[in-house]
């Protein structure tokens, strides 16, 4: 049986696939008003080989120039974020055992060839309250680890409809995404994954 670090919690189908059907469409609102677009690395520009956008009152962005930071309005269009849609604001408060509402939601696009390298969620001023993370579309092996750089990991597949919380002792825990499963899914009609991630940026 896997065991995870302490206050790391896997919902495994936590939402239905009518949920989750729903879920797709009120993204695609969200990336008409607020254009994915492709994060550069601090320092080196490097591009990440996710896209991504936001909604929410915060969202978080980075690029060579300033890096990673939370902010008003979208760094293409110039425009606010679009509002999280009621059903993310309802699944955190069922699952994030926190009192205030999330301002940040990143929707992060995964192809069948991207990948996201160990990190800790750690741009935000609050870090009291928990990262809540859901998954739609095509499986991914996620990895898990302490919250030491130098710790072993743990590793595990989360599918479509999958929540992971990051709260208490596992809030800064180190985690990624290892691979992508082409054509696990057929939530999304050309593939991919697709990870929203609520976050509380503010105390």
């Amino acid at each position: 049986m896997l065991v995870l670090p302490k206050g790391v919690r896997h919902m495994p189908s936590y939402l239905s696939r009518a949920a989750q059907e729903a879920l797709v469409e009120e993204v695609r609102v969200v990336v008409q008003g607020a254009p994915l677009f492709v994060p550069a690395m601090p320092r080196t520009g490097k591009e990440m080989s996710v896209r991504m956008t936001n909604c929410g009152s915060l969202g978080w962005v980075t690029d060579k120039e300033l890096g990673y930071r939370y902010q008003l309005t979208h760094p293409l269009t110039g425009e606010p974020w679009p509002a999280i849609p009621d059903a993310l604001m309802q699944l955190w408060q069922e699952v994030s055992a926190y009192p205030h509402p999330p301002e940040a939601c990143l929707v992060n696009f995964y192809g069948q060839d991207a990948k996201m390298g160990l990190h800790q969620d750690r741009d935000e001023a609050d870090l009291s309250a928990p990262v809540v993370s859901v998954s739609l579309g095509d499986d991914c092996l996620f990895r898990v680890g302490p919250t030491t750089r130098d710790g072993g990991t743990k590793s595990f597949r989360l599918k479509s409809g999958d929540v992971v919380v990051l709260g208490g002792e596992g809030r800064l825990c180190f985690h990624g995404v290892d691979r992508i499963y082409p054509s696990t899914s057929a939530l999304l009609k050309n593939g991919g994954r697709i990870n929203l991630t609520l976050r509380r940026v503010n105390p």
